[in-house]
């Protein structure tokens, strides 16, 4: 037992281990992040309505958006952007991992008569191949990737853009960092069986590393009847400065930051920022 915990309670590489793919595999989790996207009045992984209604008002208003015009949204989840954007009648293509999310997305499109292209893929893997206006990675998704990972789908971003395309992404920022705290709990039934429906008691360490200016959510998962999971959530903080750093590495110019992905104006108080970068 004394080396169970010790294991619980060991602090890894920063993005040493990456199981992104423990959300969206397995079917229980996956319904389970489906319903906490279409829980309109919370902002937990997805926005609320009120908000989606004004960013997406917002971006079609920026960025021009219309017939003649295209866009991407790279981690569309259940189409709660791309379903809005299409109503301008720009050409709209949606990008996720989750066969559940898309499946739901992708109905809703049919209902509504709206030609959006799902395609379900790891982004990090997407290649590009006709270029589109506008790229949008949207909820502090950039934030979940690691260095080597973000190079990679910076890159695909500089591919996929049109000569005068941009991109539109927000990231969690170092006022939100500051404000993380190092813990250690464990609860049984943790986030009310988010991640199983058997009976399991979850051990949540959160690790933060000052250099580096990351966090982990550690989540260990003991089931009744002796199945075991480690679930490691990572998340980059940037400030203005290190943001612009990476993107300009990309080949990207940083064209305005904004406090959210509705044009709300930068404050450095905020937990997270956004910003709009073109190629240089």
């Amino acid at each position: 037992m004394y080396d169970e915990l010790e294991e619980i309670a060991r602090r890894p590489e920063p993005f040493g281990v990456y199981t992104a793919k423990a959300l969206w595999a397995d079917p229980h989790r996956a319904a389970q992040m489906l319903a906490y996207h279409l829980k309109e009045d919370v902002d937990l992984s997805s926005r609320t309505r009120e908000f989606v209604d004004l960013s997406a008002a917002w971006i079609i208003d920026r960025f021009g958006l219309g017939p003649g015009r295209s866009l991407c949204d790279f981690g569309c989840g259940p189409g709660l952007y791309t379903s809005r954007l299409a109503r301008s009648g720009a050409r709209v293509t949606g990008l996720d991992f989750s066969a559940n999310s898309l499946r739901y997305a992708r109905q809703k499109a049919a209902e509504a008569g709206q030609a959006i292209d799902y395609i379900e893929v790891n982004y990090l893997d997407f290649v590009p191949t006709d270029p589109v206006d506008l790229i949008t990675m949207i909820m502090c998704d950039y934030c979940a990737l690691s260095p080597a990972q973000r190079a990679g789908l910076l890159k695909t971003f500089h591919d996929s853009l049109t000569d005068d395309g941009a991109i539109l992404l927000d990231v969690y920022s170092m006022a939100g960092f500051a404000a993380r705290e190092e813990t250690s709990i464990y609860e049984k039934n943790q986030l009310a069986h988010f991640w199983s429906a058997a009976e399991y008691y979850c051990f949540v360490n959160t690790f933060k590393y000052e250099g580096e200016a990351v966090v982990l959510d550690k989540y260990s998962i003991f089931e009744e009847g002796g199945g075991r999971e480690t679930v490691y959530n990572w998340l980059q903080y940037f400030s203005p400065e290190s943001l612009t750093e990476e993107l300009s590495a990309a080949g990207f110019t940083v064209a305005e930051m904004l406090g959210d992905v509705a044009g709300r104006p930068f404050d450095a108080s905020s937990p997270e920022f956004a910003v709009i970068a073109t190629k240089a």
